[in-house]
């Protein structure tokens, strides 16, 4: 079999020649070799971690910026392409830079004395045993080999434990779930680790829910100037860079509105940082408990799924602002193109689901003006993208 050039990269990210071979660790410019090996190009760079690429966390370290870049655009216009769309004007790409992801959820398990903390390997149970990480904030992976002594004494051998981690205004929020803290000496471990660590709050789950272990004050995440109360686990955009970015493309989006909706508001993210007025929709009760507490915005707790906004009451609105989760906004979307709202910022970390949404709107009448990439999660296959629409 000749020697063929690698012109693009799958879903997945693997390398495909023009004829429809896949290659691992291929990006355009490689060649994929007679014998199955790949000649490195020009886009091939040397990947900046260790752990590549046995860890799960990242997919594609080997390929240069540029390339990343083409590979999350080409990710959205196929998705938009496979909905018959045209391609609208694509922004440049917005990638966060390397160690700036502020939340993270890592996997621990203890094997006799050992204690492994980091991924899963890719498509495995398995973990790999993080000594370094180029993704998440640094003070966050600095917890890593603390947490391994604090762990040695509160889990059990052969058991597995959940380490989520969050970037408060008063430092990591950090969740350890699947242990049992029992005894005065695991307790007072746990408060201790919290205090040395100057964590902003460590709470445990064993099974029942988060229940607080250290917090040493209110805990919060500033969003558009506000200081929001941030519930366990709450959702939040992954680097403070990217949100900027969604947050400036959101408020272009709707021009000078000022009566706006946000729908899957969450915490505020776009609704505290938007003029005029803002009404906020979220079916996520301590998210909005969280926001209707800054007195900032009118929030209603309302599951969008079941029961959409409607046409009529969209007729109060100049803008609608939407930040669904991975499965889109189908039903949304239906009711939402059969209304008069003249702009409307759509963000999206589904390219497929927003372009199926995006068909739903544009049948309805409206135009989708443009499409800002946005790639937070470095060097993974996760896509991003805030577009505006208007009619």
């Amino acid at each position: 079999m000749p020697v063929t050039e690698i012109v693009r990269i799958a879903a997945r990210g693997e390398g495909v020649t023009v004829d429809g071979r896949h290659a691992p660790f291929g990006v355009p410019g490689d060649t994929l070799n007679s014998d199955g090996t790949v000649t490195d190009g020009p886009h091939h760079q040397a990947p900046p971690c260790r752990h590549f690429p046995l860890c799960g966390g990242c997919q594609l370290q080997h390929a240069d910026d540029s390339t990343y870049a083409d590979y999350l655009r080409d990710r959205i216009t196929h998705a938009l392409q496979t909905q018959g769309l045209a391609i609208p004007e694509m922004r440049s790409v917005h990638l966060s830079p390397p160690r700036t992801r502020r939340r993270a959820t890592f996997q621990a398990e203890r094997r006799g004395r050992n204690i492994i903390i980091g991924f899963n390997e890719s498509a495995s149970h398995r973990i790999v045993d993080l000594r370094e990480c180029h993704v998440v904030l640094p003070e966050l992976f600095a917890l890593v080999g603390p947490l391994r002594a604090l762990l040695g004494k509160i889990m059990a051998d052969r058991s597995r434990a959940k380490l989520s981690m969050t970037r408060a205004d008063q430092g990591v929020d950090l969740l350890i779930e699947g242990v049992t803290v029992e005894g005065l000496e695991a307790v007072e471990a746990v408060t201790d680790f919290g205090r040395a660590q100057k964590l902003a709050r460590l709470s445990v789950d064993e099974g029942y829910g988060p229940s607080p272990r250290y917090v040493p004050e209110d805990v919060t995440i500033t969003l558009g100037g506000v200081p929001v109360a941030l519930p366990d686990s709450a959702f939040l955009q992954a680097t403070a860079d990217g949100e900027a970015a969604l947050v400036a493309a959101v408020r272009e989006a709707i021009g000078e509105a000022q009566a706006t909706v946000d729908l899957f508001c969450g915490l505020g993210t776009f609704a505290l940082s938007l003029p005029g007025a803002v009404h906020a929709v979220e079916g996520a009760r301590d998210a909005v408990l969280a926001l209707a507490a800054t007195r900032r915005v009118t929030v209603e707790h309302r599951d969008l799924f079941r029961r959409p906004l409607d046409p009529a009451e969209f007729s109060r609105f100049e803008a609608v602002v939407l930040d669904p989760p991975r499965a889109g906004a189908r039903e949304q979307a239906v009711h939402l193109a059969a209304s008069t709202v003249p702009w409307i910022a759509y963000v999206s970390c589904n390219p497929s689901s927003f372009a199926r949404d995006a068909t739903t709107l544009i049948a309805g009448g409206y135009k989708l003006d443009w499409i800002l990439p946005v790639g937070q999660f470095r060097w993974s296959t996760h896509v991003e993208l805030a577009a505006a629409f208007s009619r």
